[in-house]
């Protein structure tokens, strides 16, 4: 009897576990597979977060440069819109999905690159000398929503912006349009970067809530937004990283189309000190969080670090724009203007010689008789080359 139980228990044991199978098992692969998955999504976010190397503007566009004016200028800002598409990750500021959605460092540093770049195409049409339309067009693309991830999405605008930038870049060097060599514009968008590296200095410097803290920079204490909150403080810095690289860029596209004016208004030393100053504002960040020490305390404060060096080159941008603003235009004078003012001056002799002559003449009139005629044909007392020959003819 013994024996018969154990069968039927044996048997019924068996039946319970075919007609409800154990899937305790099924949780091992699914937690190797969620591992997996996080180990993947953690090393995109940190290779996706590395900010790009200081770089010059793309040998193409220095070779371009050399044969039309403002090709430089017009590659360096496609070169920006470029780099924002076509880096690790992509456009990651409208992102929706892990690790764009948890990154907030390179969506920041994508805001300041597309805020230089906003103001360079805003600047653009004084600077070439004309408004063409693919100059607008790519005005008109960058200034959209930078968060749009719907159609049209900021990717596409982008995609836009630099298709008219190389567009019009190809027209350059075909000589269908002509860029400005006179320099207009420069000290304006140089003004422009000034005032934005002033507002970005004072949201970094917001960074502590005292303002003794910040008796060495030079900045209105009194005028400072609100303490920047801890856990935005990266944000500020890393937009401003990316204010400081796109604008390294575009100085040196800038510098490469007006070398020769520059060179020749003695603004050389002040743009290369603004380089350099733009250079340390890129060093190597050691810090995997961005600190927010004081004074010298065991900590640094990467915000008021940054913080001088933007401001350091917003003083400089102000001194290369108020330098271009009056070395520019006194630079305007052409070659061939040596040759009218020569053709003047021997007017002018000529003049003096038939005033001689008349004054030789009459001695009964005075001066202010000789000057009356004169004032009254010309309205400032000079006399014309054409009043010579006829007072030479009718003295013949």
């Amino acid at each position: 009897m013994a024996s018969k139980r154990r069968a039927a228990e044996r048997r019924r044991r068996s039946k319970e576990t075919l007609e409800r199978p154990q899937y305790g098992w099924i949780w091992k692969p699914l937690l190797v597979v969620l591992v997996i998955a996080l180990v993947v999504t953690l090393g995109l976010g940190v290779w996706w977060s590395r900010t790009p190397a200081l770089e010059p503007v793309s040998d193409d566009a220095v070779a371009a440069s050399d044969t039309a004016p403002g090709m430089a200028v017009v590659g360096g800002l496609s070169g920006l819109v470029g780099t924002l598409l076509d880096k690790p990750g992509g456009y990651l500021r409208n992102d929706l999905a892990p690790p764009g959605v948890w990154l907030d460092n390179m969506p920041a540093w994508e805001l300041g690159v597309l805020g230089q770049a906003r103001w360079m195409s805003q600047s653009l049409p004084t600077i070439a000398g004309s408004d063409a339309a693919a100059l607008d067009a790519a005005r008109t693309a960058l200034e959209g929503d930078a968060d749009d991830w719907f159609y049209p999405s900021t990717e596409r605008r982008l995609e836009q912006a630099r298709a008219a930038l190389d567009g019009y870049r190809q027209t350059l060097g075909g000589g269908q349009a002509a860029f400005a060599a006179d320099g207009q514009g420069i000290a304006a968008w140089l003004n422009g970067v000034s005032r934005g590296l002033d507002d970005m200095g004072r949201r970094l410097s917001a960074s502590v809530g005292s303002p003794e803290a910040l008796a060495g920079l030079d900045l209105d204490t009194e005028g400072l937004p609100t303490e920047t909150p801890w856990y935005r403080l990266d944000n500020v810095f890393f937009e401003a990283r990316g204010q400081a690289w796109a604008l390294h860029r575009l100085l040196v596209a800038m510098h490469r189309d007006q070398a020769e004016r520059i060179e020749a208004a003695g603004l050389t030393m002040r743009w290369e000190a603004l380089l350099a100053e733009l250079e340390l504002s890129q060093r190597r960040l050691w810090s995997p969080v961005i600190l927010n020490g004081s004074g010298f305390g065991l900590f640094a404060n990467h915000s008021l670090v940054m913080a001088h060096h933007v401001l350091r080159a917003r003083d400089l941008s102000r001194e290369l724009a108020e330098g271009v603003a009056t070395q520019f235009d006194a630079l305007e004078v052409p070659a061939a203007d040596d040759d009218a003012r020569q053709e003047s001056g021997a007017e002018t002799v000529a003049e003096e010689n038939e005033t001689a002559r008349e004054v030789a003449a009459e001695p009964e009139a005075s001066e202010g008789g000789v000057k009356a005629p004169r004032d009254a044909a010309n309205g400032d007392g000079d006399v014309t080359a054409e009043e010579v020959g006829g007072e030479e003819a009718v003295a013949e």
